[in-house]
């Protein structure tokens, strides 16, 4: 059976849209592959740059080119190999680009299946995610050989708190927001949880998410 792919194309203008909306687009217009972006928080362009992924799909499994501008103002277009794709991770994290355009290569599918996935997705991300509270997703990378929120939970932190900043209860992968916290609560409230991790377990968590600013 032959298998037909069409290009989803995402330009400046709609990259500041969420990877959601990305998918949701792609859906209405009968297109598969982006039902694993339909709740992850944050942009196309950053998806791209982190190599977003969850549920088995990552953007590296349906990014056909990027076209970036250097810091000099040169465009240059990149394809999926020279994206350089890895764990959370691509040449763009590295690199002084800025993402313009995103070109992705989907196959042509049943709206309603589609839909339906994207449905089954958000019920469990519901069911096992802090949705409730505000947060930056997954806070940590996941460490080989081990699952990031296991390890803090099996270290006695789950619940643990630093002024506003609370370890979800029920996913202790997630740092959320549980009352007014600021950026120093939950800085303070990651290093302490590295720490711990660190030695109870002899293992070094990343953070997942990225800093902006001094702290």
């Amino acid at each position: 059976e032959q298998i037909i792919q069409q290009r989803l194309d995402f330009d400046l203008y709609t990259y500041f849209s969420a990877l959601s909306a990305a998918a949701r687009a792609a859906m209405e217009n009968g297109l598969t592959g982006m039902e694993f972006a339909s709740g992850i928080p944050g942009s196309v362009g950053g998806g791209v740059k982190m190599n977003a992924g969850a549920y088995d799909g990552e953007m590296r499994n349906i990014v056909e080119s990027v076209q970036v501008m250097y810091k000099d103002g040169s465009i240059l277009d990149l394809d999926n190999e020279t994206m350089e794709f890895g764990y959370r991770n691509s040449v763009i994290k590295n690199r002084p680009y800025v993402v313009l355009q995103v070109s992705m290569r989907l196959q042509e599918g049943d709206r309603e299946a589609i839909l339906a996935r994207m449905n089954e997705l958000t019920a469990r991300r519901k069911e096992k995610q802090p949705l409730e509270y505000a947060s930056a997703g997954s806070t940590f990378k996941r460490p080989a050989g081990h699952f990031a929120g296991k390890l803090i939970q099996d270290a006695g932190l789950r619940g643990f708190t630093v002024g506003g900043a609370q370890v979800s209860e029920k996913h202790c992968g997630f740092v959320i927001n549980r009352d007014h916290a600021t950026s120093a609560d939950i800085l303070s409230l990651c290093r302490q949880v590295q720490d711990q991790v660190k030695a109870q377990y002899g293992v070094d968590l990343e953070l997942e998410v990225k800093l902006l600013g001094e702290f």
